[in-house]
Order: structure tokens, then C-alpha cells, then sequence
């Protein structure tokens, strides 16, 4: 998926699912450098009802989580806030964190991680 060099079109829908032994579900939408030279990376995630979450964890690159579908719990450092549809989680790079489905239903979010240990 590198080579971001040229501009393109990236159809969800055509992407292979990875399914989750959680019940969970993953889709890479792109991987790759920035023509400015940031790494940049995109998934798409589902998490079912009641599904415990990714343990509190440290990352060493920025993410942005944004909201698609359902009602989510963003934990970082000593705070919690909820979001729903069209919220944005700001994950600043070192920041302890972790974020969970509160809803009745399916939550779907897009994480955009940049820089920093990003693989791509």
C-alpha cells in the first residue's frame, strides 16, 4: 500500500476484512510515506457490543479516531470522555490510552496514525 506519492481513490468496500477472534473486524484502507515524508496509516474498525477492549497502551505516533457508527469511550492518561457519530479522539504521541465499544450495537471508527513508529 506505499507509494503515496499520487493521488487516489480508496473504495472501502473492496478491502479485505480481517475478522478478530474477539468478534471484532479490520480493514487496512492505505500504508505508506507522505511525499513531505511522514509515515501515515488507515484502518477501519468494528467492535461488537460488550467486546472488552485493547488493554491502556502507549503509542509512539499521533492517532486521530474518528467516530463512524455507534457510541465509544475514549480513555487517556487519567480521563475518560464518550463520543458518538462525527466525534474525533485526538491521541497525542505518548499518550496511554484505549478505546471501547459503550453501545448496544456494532462501533465503527477510522484510525489515522501518523508518524513516529507508524510501519509502513
Amino acid at each position: 500500500m506505499d507509494g503515496m506519492a499520487a493521488s487516489k481513490v480508496f473504495r472501502l468496500a473492496e478491502m479485505p476484512v480481517r475478522k478478530m477472534a474477539n468478534g471484532g473486524e479490520s480493514r487496512d484502507v492505505m500504508r505508506g510515506r507522505l511525499p513531505t515524508g511522514e509515515a501515515v496509516a488507515l484502518h477501519e474498525s468494528m467492535q461488537v457490543a460488550g467486546m472488552a477492549p485493547n488493554p491502556m497502551h502507549r503509542i509512539e505516533h499521533t492517532e486521530i479516531i474518528m467516530v463512524q457508527e455507534g457510541t465509544m469511550e475514549f480513555k487517556f492518561e487519567d480521563s475518560t470522555e464518550r463520543g458518538g457519530p462525527g466525534t474525533v479522539f485526538y491521541v497525542a504521541k505518548g499518550t496511554n490510552h484505549s478505546v471501547r465499544n459503550i453501545g448496544d450495537g456494532p462501533a465503527k471508527y477510522f484510525v489515522v496514525a501518523v508518524g513516529g513508529d507508524v510501519k509502513v
